[in-house]
């Protein structure tokens, strides 16, 4: 109202016009005949708000990341929790799954997973078929486990990763089996084609710049075809057979030939222990007569009688019993010898009293 302006301040060329009156004027145009502007306008503000507020924000779960673009280019991502964004399009939100492990499977499909989970293989012989390096086929079953490492290239560097992945896989699961036997791919190369496999398969993913991470490879299955199947077993059991049989020499061999050439071993050593001793015990005889011989030389008398009695009491040492007669004697009165009477009963074990009876 022109009370309500200030003094000395008038409208004039260039001069803005009053935001109330602006206001006013918008107010009575837009205005509907049967209803008032204001309560209208309050609940159309508050519809707004209330969608300008739900498009205003997001949640990412735990195992999720945020990409958030803006005007369809990329800006940030964004970790699990509560986040913002502008509202009206302006920025759009996509979630990828980075913190949990994807699988792809090979040759099979799995029709209902848990504990007794069901598979299907019809339909899928020509993707689990291979030829091995000796012209031989295999049915190889395999699964291919991954993360999604970098959000941002999973979905803006390569189109339909998921299909790329696939046929990597296969091509790198083909050139491995087609380099190696069909025994190997069977019984024990196992491992290290899966382990060969999931190296091969990150090196290319990421020349792709594909943002997987490859987790692991396995092997779930590794048979020969069906029509061939009784053959290859017949096969693999004359192998254990022939297996057992050369585990079971090769113990006798263990049990046998050590201790053989232990015996042996003992046999020389004694020998080699007689012999030395023997050597040494002439030695030492050769010595003690050469030493006799010198005293000898010296002194024949001396010597001799001393060695006649050396030898004398070696002799009654080895005598139970020794009697010295007189030369000149005469007949000699025999007696009874009472201890070999008494050793005789000893070794029959009988006494005198029975003796006597």
């Amino acid at each position: 109202m022109d009370w309500e302006r200030p003094p000395h301040r008038t409208r004039g060329p260039g001069v803005p016009p009053d935001l109330e009156q602006v206001i006013n004027r918008l107010r009575q145009r837009f205005s509907f005949s049967g209803m008032k502007g204001g309560p209208f306008w309050i609940a159309a503000l508050v519809i707004i708000g209330l969608v300008l507020g739900a498009n205003a924000y997001y949640t990412v779960a735990p195992q999720e990341t945020a990409v958030v673009l803006r005007f369809g280019r990329f800006v940030r991502t964004e970790g699990p929790g509560l986040h913002f964004k502008i509202p009206l399009g302006v920025e759009t939100v996509t979630k990828v799954l980075t913190g949990r492990v994807l699988q792809r499977e090979y040759g099979y499909r799995t029709v209902t997973p848990g504990v007794r989970s069901r598979f299907a293989e019809q339909g899928f012989e020509e993707e689990a078929r291979m030829l091995s390096g000796d012209l031989n086929v295999v049915d190889l079953q395999w699964t291919v486990q991954y993360k999604i490492r970098d959000p941002q290239e999973y979905l803006f560097r390569l189109h339909d990763v998921e299909s790329t992945l696939d046929d990597i896989s296969e091509s790198v699961m083909r050139r491995i089996v087609g380099n190696r036997y069909a025994d190997e791919v069977l019984t024990v190369g196992r491992a290290s084609i899966s382990e060969m496999a999931r190296q091969e398969i990150q090196e290319i993913m990421d020349t792709y710049h594909t943002g997987l991470q490859i987790v692991t490879v396995k092997l779930q299955n590794a048979n020969p075809p069906d029509p061939v199947k009784a053959a290859f077993n017949e096969v693999n059991e004359a192998r254990q057979e022939k297996e057992r049989m050369i585990n079971e020499a090769q113990q006798v061999y263990n049990e046998r030939i050590p201790k053989a050439r232990g015996e042996a071993r003992q046999t020389i050593t004694q020998a080699e222990g007689y012999a030395t001793q023997r050597i040494n015990r002439a030695e030492g005889e050769t010595t003690r007569f050469r030493s006799i011989l010198d005293e000898y030389e010296k002194a024949p008398d001396v010597t001799r009688r001393r060695m006649y009695l050396e030898a004398m009491r070696e002799f009654t040492a080895k005598s139970n019993n020794l009697l010295v007669l007189d030369a000149s004697a005469g007949g000699m009165l025999p007696i009874l010898d009472l201890n070999q009477v008494i050793q005789t009963w000893a070794e029959s074990g009988s006494r005198p009293e029975k003796a006597r009876e």
